[in-house]
């Protein structure tokens, strides 16, 4: 059955991804633990290596149109790489250990990160929304011609990168925000710099995945059939589509969908 549901449910999803922004991983992964009975390792894994095509394919066309700052994915990703392998490896110390219940902590930090990002997301769109001339203290910007800048920057990226890995959420949300808090880029070269790092972060987070023997074939196969098309539409559609109602409606369905995660019944 959901071979049909499956495709539907992720074709969906990627409309409101492309319509928004927000990262399929907040979407996806509590859609198969809720719908379709996924068990929350299983479901990261597979989400994991499903978004990876997409960020990928994205990332490929930035490129292309130079829309990225080369520079930036590169000292982001050295650091988030290595953080998201650690937390792989500490999936792999968990389950081998025995005395934890790796799904029942997927659970929760799952929760905690979308709550999190979710949160963090929604406090900067009431802000542009309602004060749109309060100005927020500036976070300083990191500047990666110096050896302090290089080294802030691979830091901030091993511990976002090492949460990825952990839980498959927040590969595009909370870099994104690095991006415009810690390195000021404007929005031509914000989006594709932030799939850029992302699909190099999630590639090497993927591998990392498959060896914990957690990823379903049969999870990531329908779910590329439905959410990449899904994707490309909902960019369409973007163009003439009010973007902060539609914010508001997925992160109030987030907030939902995480504290379900976080405490469960």
């Amino acid at each position: 059955m959901h071979y049909l549901l499956l495709p539907a449910f992720s074709f969906f999803i990627g409309i409101m991804v492309g319509l928004t922004g927000i990262g399929g991983a907040s979407l996806i992964t509590p859609m198969l633990i809720f719908v379709f009975q996924v068990p929350p390792s299983v479901a990261v894994s597979s989400d994991v290596v499903a978004a990876t095509l997409m960020k990928l394919v994205g990332s490929v066309k930035h490129w292309q149109q130079q829309t990225l700052d080369t520079e930036i994915v590169k000292w982001l990703a050295m650091g988030s790489v290595s953080g998201s392998l650690v937390g792989v490896g500490i999936l792999h110390l968990i389950r081998r250990s025995g005395e934890y219940n790796l799904d029942h902590i997927l659970l929760r930090l799952l929760g905690i990160m979308i709550l999190l990002v979710t949160f963090l997301a929604l406090i900067q769109l009431l802000f542009m929304s309602f004060f749109p001339n309060f100005n927020l203290p500036e976070l300083p910007k990191l500047d990666i011609t110096t050896n302090r800048g290089r080294f802030l920057t691979i830091t901030i990226g091993a511990i976002l990168g090492c949460f990825v890995g952990l839980t498959s959420v927040s590969s595009g949300s909370m870099f994104a925000l690095v991006l415009i808090g810690f390195f000021r880029l404007d929005a031509r070269k914000l989006v594709g710099t932030d799939i850029a790092q992302a699909a190099i972060l999630l590639l090497f987070t993927s591998l990392g995945h498959l060896t914990l023997g957690t990823v379903d074939w049969s999870l990531v196969l329908p779910i590329w059939l439905g959410s990449v098309p899904g994707v490309l539409l909902g960019a369409k559609i973007c163009q003439i589509a009010p973007q902060r109602p539609l914010r508001f409606i997925v992160y109030a369905i987030l907030m939902i969908v995480s504290w379900k995660l976080v405490a469960p019944v």
